[in-house]
């Protein structure tokens, strides 16, 4: 996604000089807007499950007892001292966890940028305004360009983020059948 800045001067506007090509260029962008929530709620819907079998394999009662008011990042976080502990217990740790970790909160950041967009400020080259950034010569409005392209890698980006996440819970499972207890069991 290409980004520009321009200097906020008094009011937060914008500047869209042909309407039509905006409009334009939104029916093409925004049913993308909906398949982005739609495979980031599934990569969320992954995380949650994976928080609620650690609590507990025999319901997800607890699990949904402590993620209930979590956002997304808080889950991540839980995420990631569960893996922690379990790398630490299990003595092993895959190579690729730490992009996973990353990646997963990279698609956060993006999907963010995508959903809380100022849809209406798009401009004819689907330039929208996502947020004020202060800086040296004062507040900047901040655009992101939110192309077909760059949606569609952002949806790829998000179901390959999927796959990791699938790949490490195999990897986790195995390690837990292959062990049959943890060595803190032993």
């Amino acid at each position: 996604m290409k980004t520009r800045t321009k200097k906020f001067v008094q009011h937060l506007s914008h500047e869209i000089e042909d309407e039509d090509v905006a409009e334009s260029y939104l029916d093409e962008s925004l049913p993308l807007v909906g398949l982005v929530v739609m495979y980031f709620n599934a990569v969320e819907k992954s995380l949650d499950s994976f928080i609620c079998e650690t609590i507990s394999d025999r319901s997800d009662t607890f699990g949904l007892i402590v993620i209930q008011k979590l956002m997304y990042s808080a889950k991540l976080d839980l995420f990631k001292r569960f893996a922690d502990e379990f790398h630490l217990t299990f003595e092993s740790k895959p190579d690729s966890f730490d992009l996973l970790v990353q990646e997963l909160g990279e698609i956060a950041r993006l999907r963010n940028l995508v959903v809380h967009a100022d849809w209406s400020s798009t401009d004819e080259e689907g330039y929208t305004f996502v947020r004020l950034k202060g800086s040296k010569e004062g507040l900047l409005q901040e655009y992101r360009q939110f192309s077909v392209d760059s949606l569609e890698n952002l949806i790829e980006r998000i179901i390959a983020a999927n796959h990791l996440f699938s790949d490490y819970w195999e990897w986790r499972s195995e390690r837990l059948s292959n062990h049959g207890m943890r060595k803190d069991e032993a």
